[in-house]
């Protein structure tokens, strides 16, 4: 019960600064310091949200969530093949590392022209560049994690004979898990990120074309309507790869970054060494 009561607690928390910024955005809107023309009231662009919703809202949803749960699994297992590639041989390392390292330097929207020329303006080319937004992140974190792991694990696994699938299983996995789920949020934020990239151009539906037409129509309360819808998705899609996390590492005795326990902590230890002190 009392864990129940800590995590609703926690979450109120979290609601605090955006509560706080929508009741400043509304009485700041409201008393005329900032031209609704230019910043919509949030309650405005609540009946905006509602309207959109009746409309065609979930059409543009369904097609951004297709877009960037494709681009990510696409993205993403790529990079975790060729981070475990590259993790385990310097020698991949040397002939691929210097490929991706040039790669991971160039902008979103420099790829966007060129994927226009070689796939077109289908579904395509709006994969694709969300796919290589994945990548980098998840390629990224999964080497550093593979790197990382203890030698002294590897070497207790080759004492007890494991073969490599065993290793690989046993010792390699559970190890990296940690830097690789890292490496998978930080690759998914990103695919939210290069999907708006994707859909500014060329797109007939999505979130991304709704915040271009917001642009053209000159309704910002439809571009903000829009960047509240990605950031939700946004979250929700990060929270449900938390919780795979959560599962899937339940295991780790990790800190929990309390610091009301750590002080009280230092503070109890602190008065031990006082007692112990000889006079």
């Amino acid at each position: 019960m009392k864990t129940s009561n800590t995590h609703w607690r926690t979450r109120l928390k979290g609601l605090a600064v955006p509560v706080a910024i929508i009741v400043l955005l509304e009485i700041v809107v409201r008393i005329g310091w900032v031209p609704s023309y230019q910043m919509p009231a949030p309650s405005e662009i609540a009946v905006t949200l509602i309207d959109l919703a009746n409309g065609a809202l979930w059409k543009h949803i369904g097609a951004s969530l297709v877009r960037v749960l494709s681009g990510f699994a696409i993205g993403a297992s790529l990079a975790l093949l060729f981070a475990a590639w590259v993790g385990l041989s310097r020698e991949a390392e040397a002939y691929l590392e210097p490929t991706f390292a040039g790669l991971r330097s160039i902008p979103s929207l420099a790829w966007v022209p060129l994927l226009l020329l070689w796939l077109g303006i289908g579904e395509t080319s709006k994969v694709v560049l969300i796919a290589i937004g994945a990548f980098s992140p998840v390629y990224l974190n999964g080497v550093s994690a593979i790197r990382g792991i203890d030698r002294k694990l590897v070497e207790v696994g080759r004492v007890f004979g494991f073969s490599q699938r065993q290793m690989t299983l046993h010792v390699f996995l559970p190890a990296a898990m940690p830097g690789l789920f890292t490496g998978l949020r930080s690759g998914l934020s990103l695919s939210w990120m290069f999907l708006v990239a994707a859909e500014l151009i060329a797109a007939t539906k999505g979130l991304g074309y709704l915040l271009s037409d917001g642009r053209e129509t000159s309704r910002p309360d439809i571009v903000l309507a829009a960047i509240i819808v990605l950031a939700v998705l946004g979250k929700l899609s990060d929270g449900v790869l938390a919780a795979l996390e959560k599962r899937f590492l339940s295991w780790r005795d990790a800190f929990k970054g309390s610091s009301k326990s750590l002080t009280r902590q230092t503070t109890h230890s602190s008065k031990l060494h006082e007692t112990e002190r000889p006079a």
